[in-house]
């Protein structure tokens, strides 16, 4: 009888070892199900797609922090682009301003409203000369906040008998502000100034 009783003892010991591997089994399947599923995710989360006429473009998702020069730069030249990207029409003109103004703060209205009370703009519509720009260069200092930058260009002054060039050097701080519609990279240009705008060449067009 104690054999019996023996026996029945080892077999529910070893049943308890059974259980207890499958249950130990069953949550290191269940934790690695977990692990690869979340890993899965985020690695699909960080692909996204761009429609682009009419086709769907992959592009990778990343973290601002490690985007923020390239967007600091792109919305420096974007701000310098619609600024002084001007043709002799009052629509096209106030277009461009109304969305240069978006991007910075009073510095940039101030500059504006100099050269519209210089007669400026309406100096491009009387004399049909159309403005353009290429921003060649812009150094930014991302080691301290705001980020100081330079920027370099080259306008161009378009008359119907002349093509006027200028070296253009401008310089302002950047600081972060929530994005939206009218400021997709969420930076605000700071204490804007030109240093330079000094005509380069004259060359018939």
């Amino acid at each position: 009888m104690f054999t019996h009783l023996k026996n029945i003892e080892t077999a529910f010991q070893q049943n308890k070892k059974i259980v207890a591997l499958v249950i130990l089994t069953s949550a290191f399947i269940s934790i690695a199900a977990i692990y690869f599923s979340f890993a899965a995710y985020q690695n699909a989360s960080a692909h996204i797609y761009v429609l682009a006429n009419g086709k769907a473009l992959e592009a990778i998702a990343a973290d601002r922090k490690d985007n923020i020069p390239v967007e600091a730069r792109d919305h420096i030249k974007m701000f310098h682009h619609y600024f002084f990207t001007l043709d002799p029409d009052e629509k096209v003109i106030n277009g461009n301003i109304s969305k240069a103004l978006y991007l910075a703060d009073e510095s940039a209205r101030n500059q504006y409203n100099d050269l519209k009370e210089k007669s400026y703009y309406n100096n491009l519509i009387s004399g049909n000369i159309s403005q353009q720009i290429a921003v060649d260069s812009v150094q930014l200092d991302m080691n301290e906040y705001p980020y100081y930058f330079k920027c370099f260009a080259t306008e161009k002054l378009i008359r119907a008998t002349s093509t006027i060039h200028k070296r253009l050097i401008t310089q302002g701080y950047l600081r972060n502000v929530s994005r939206s519609d009218n400021n997709a990279h969420g930076f605000l240009i700071e204490r804007w100034e030109t240093i330079s705008n000094r005509d380069t060449t004259l060359t018939r067009p």
